[in-house]
Formats: structure tokens, C-alpha cells, sequence
């Protein structure tokens, strides 16, 4: 997964209010076994609460090393004790139906992050998406952003996306947010790109096949406005691109 997911909520249906730590943890790091304890050890002496540390793997080899108690002390007599309860592909259910991941809003959460490498992903995360779109923003938001940190560089996480730019458009997530500010750029980068080669045209200055796919291509709106200005006085294509593009000198229309 590659990053660190730390969320901690208070819920009040286990015997009492506790603290509910959750890592979602790749690969086997022997660095969590000084880091798991230190989390729990700190956050109970601060809240003076129960703390409970959920660590959510997608396969079953790190699974099975984090569900490992880790140690603190010596061999005959350990001094603190860290069992972390494991979430994986091998305890999670696999959540495709709509009525079922609304039942279970947390569950299905975790369905979709320990199955990322699943070939049901994307029927999994689109169960979730149209499950979250009648759900209260508060409860919804955070949930849409554990998911997305969840499923990290894998795959499944640019499916989520893009489910929730379509299905959760409305929500103003930190990452819905970030899907429509990409969105704004590549609009503007596409039709400034489009305004490049209509200059172009009109003014019969004639370009290459790479050069009209190298400005298409192109998503920096800076260096399209460069272009653009460039267009509207240059005489040949070489004086447009100058060296960004490789230009065929017989292909550039004469002054």
C-alpha cells in the first residue's frame, strides 16, 4: 500500500467508549515492531481510553505476520504485549451487492481495501460507490478517503477515482476535490491545445504528424499559452516549438 493510514474514532457500543487505530500495512516492515506498540502505548496514556489497533492487509503472508503478538521486554517476561486484530483477504468477505454494503458501511469498507488485487475489485468498489451516494457526507467522507489511501498505487485505487467523480460528484472530499481540480487543468490544457492548432491552421503554417500529437498529448497549460502566443506570430513551426518538437524542415510553410 505504501502509506500509513491513522484514523482514530471514538465508538461507544463495545462495553464503553475505545480508540480504534487503523494502519493499513503492504508488505512485512519489522519497523512496526516498535511503532505498533509506541501507537497504542502513547494514545492510551493520553486519552486514558481502551486502544484497539485494526491493521488492514490485501494477502494473506502479511496478514498472517501482523496478526503476530509483538513484544516488549524480556524473552521470560515480556513487558508489553500488542495483538493487533488483521483485516485481509482471507477473514474479509467479498461485498458486490448494493443492499449488503449498505448494511454494513464499515465492513464493506474494508472489503473493498483487502481485496484490491481481486478480480471482482471493480464490482466491489462500485457497490460501495452507489452505496455511499445516499449517505450523510460526514459519515461518507471519510470513508471515501480511507479506501483511496487504502488501495495506495494499485490498480483498483484510479477504478475509485473515477467512481467517485461520477458517482460521489456532489461530495466535497479532500480527494473529489483533487479528481475535479485534475479535471479543470486537463479541460483547459485540451482546449488551449485545440486553440495551437487552429492558429496554426488559419495562419497555413504547416506542422508534422508528431507535432500535432505532441501538442494534443501536451497537459502543461503553461507551455500550450507559450505555444499559443508563439503561434499567432511565428512564420514556420520551428519558430513555435522550437526545440520541444522535432520539425521537418519540409513541411514548414514558407514566408
Amino acid at each position: 500500500m505504501g502509506r500509513k493510514i491513522c484514523l482514530i474514532t471514538h465508538v461507544g457500543d463495545m462495553g464503553g467508549p475505545f480508540l480504534l487505530v487503523v494502519e493499513a500495512q503492504g508488505k512485512k516492515d519489522p519497523g512496526k515492531t516498535a511503532s505498533w506498540p509506541y501507537y497504542v502505548t502513547y494514545l492510551n496514556n493520553k486519552y486514558r481510553l481502551p486502544v484497539l489497533l485494526l491493521v488492514i492487509c490485501q494477502d494473506h503472508a502479511t496478514a498472517t505476520w501482523a496478526a503476530r503478538p509483538l513484544t516488549i521486554g524480556l524473552p521470560q517476561w515480556p513487558t508489553v504485549t500488542t495483538r493487533p486484530l488483521v483485516a485481509g483477504p482471507h477473514n474479509m468477505p467479498v461485498i458486490t451487492d448494493v443492499a449488503e454494503a449498505r448494511k454494513d458501511l464499515a465492513l464493506a469498507t474494508l472489503s473493498a481495501i483487502t481485496h484490491a488485487d481481486n478480480p471482482d475489485v471493480d464490482a466491489i468498489l462500485k457497490a460501495m460507490s452507489v452505496a455511499l451516494r445516499d449517505t450523510p457526507e460526514s459519515i461518507a467522507e471519510p470513508l471515501v478517503e480511507l479506501i483511496a489511501q487504502g488501495l495506495g498505487n494499485r490498480p483498483a485505487a484510479q477504478q475509485w477515482r473515477n467512481l467517485v467523480a461520477v458517482d460521489l460528484s456532489f461530495y466535497t472530499s479532500p480527494l473529489s476535490e483533487e479528481i475535479r481540480d485534475e479535471g479543470r487543468v486537463e479541460g483547459r490544457a485540451q482546449s488551449r491545445a485545440e486553440d495551437v492548432l487552429l492558429i496554426l491552421g488559419v495562419r497555413g503554417i504547416d506542422i508534422t504528424d508528431e507535432i500535432r500529437e505532441k501538442v494534443t498529448a501536451c497537459g502543461d497549460p503553461e507551455l500550450l499559452r507559450q505555444w499559443l502566443a508563439r503561434a499567432a506570430l511565428a512564420a514556420t513551426a520551428g519558430e513555435v516549438f522550437g526545440e520541444e518538437c522535432s520539425v521537418d524542415p519540409g513541411t514548414a510553410a514558407p514566408r
